[in-house]
């Protein structure tokens, strides 16, 4: 069972993909909405919030897992079921310790049960390869 959970390196590389595809719509929204004449606030706030606050939980929680994800060939599931994702209200907490920890979460799985990140034991999540 130990070869089905998450190596590192797949986890850094959907982190790194998820940066940069995060960061390029930044980009092309801010593009768009230059193109139009007043843009209320509120609209740059909710997708920015969106962007950068709920692209990962909603996509955990849906599919187990974000693009990044899908690319690493790795899935974030339920600890105590393997065959569930994880609810969205744990993904958010996934999510915000994650972004809180930065890389000082993952430096647990290397030598973690199950190769779990710190916020993969508060979400009661585990991470493992296709």
């Amino acid at each position: 069972m130990e070869d089905r959970y998450a190596l590192l390196p797949d986890r850094i590389k959907a982190v790194v993909i998820d940066s940069v595809l995060v960061t390029i719509a930044m980009y092309a929204v801010s593009e768009i909405l230059s193109g139009f004449d007043n843009v209320p606030n509120y609209v740059r706030i909710v997708i920015a919030v969106f962007l950068l606050f709920l692209y990962d939980p909603i996509f955990v929680s849906l599919y187990g897992g974000t693009i990044g994800h899908s690319y690493s060939k790795i899935r974030v599931k339920r600890d105590s079921d393997s065959t569930r994702n994880i609810s969205f209200p744990m993904a958010i907490v996934r999510f915000l310790i994650k972004a809180t920890l930065g890389w000082l979460s993952l430096l647990t799985v290397t030598s973690a049960e199950k190769r779990k990140a710190i916020h993969d034991l508060a979400a009661k999540s585990m991470v493992l390869k296709e």
